[in-house]
């Protein structure tokens, strides 16, 4: 049985609208497309490769898709860690108005619970999902998310789409790693380990 991860770009305040560049993602009058680009570094990218190195396939949103179909296919060279996975793998892409993808190999999913168990059982590495902001959340409330892979960002952005939107099902996770870079990025990949655990460090009421 695979498991489904998510990895994603977030800014102190939890956005991950337009993390490459301005013409991204603009939509709600978004400002600060790019806002990533300061921060790259060597350790940053080594961050990237290793969660491009245990994937198995990509789950997409159409728009996290579209970006990807128009630069990648033009950037493969051999041996690239990324580009040959994001070429070679399949990718299950999850869209409303359209079933048929050029860049091969890719699929149309159905985003329900069931087609998503059945993706999970296909496969024994990780299903990753990389952007895909509705895609994410959707999940999230679905409950079939087991890892997450936050690259959390020193910027605040104050606007723009945030991946906790406040419908996630609640869930405990642990901590598998945690790396900060030079520029102050913090690379964190948390595992799902069941029900959220609860306490109270109140004082005991007196009899």
């Amino acid at each position: 049985m695979g498991k489904l991860s998510i990895t994603t770009f977030l800014s102190i305040d939890g956005v991950m609208q337009a993390p490459g560049g301005p013409r991204e993602d603009t939509s709600g009058g978004f400002r600060y497309g790019g806002w990533v680009f300061p921060f790259a570094s060597e350790e940053f990218g080594e961050g990237i490769i290793d969660v491009f190195t245990r994937a198995d396939a990509f789950v997409l949103g159409r728009l996290t898709y579209d970006i990807f179909a128009a630069h990648w296919p033009k950037a493969n060279p051999p041996g690239d860690p990324i580009a040959n996975r994001l070429n070679d793998l399949p990718k299950y892409v999850v869209s409303r108005s359209k079933s048929e993808f050029a860049w091969s190999p890719s699929s149309l999913l159905k985003l329900e619970k069931d087609e998503v168990s059945a993706l999970k059982a296909e496969y024994s590495g990780e299903l990753q999902v990389h952007g895909s902001c509705s895609l994410a959340q959707t999940l999230l409330r679905m409950g079939v998310v087991d890892e997450l892979n936050l690259f959390t960002f020193p910027v605040l952005l104050g606007q723009g789409k945030r991946l906790f939107d406040g419908s996630a099902d609640a869930a405990g996770f642990s901590l598998l790693n945690s790396t900060t870079t030079e520029k102050g990025v913090v690379i964190s990949r948390y595992k799902k380990s069941g029900e959220v655990e609860t306490g109270s460090f109140e004082l005991p009421e007196d009899d």
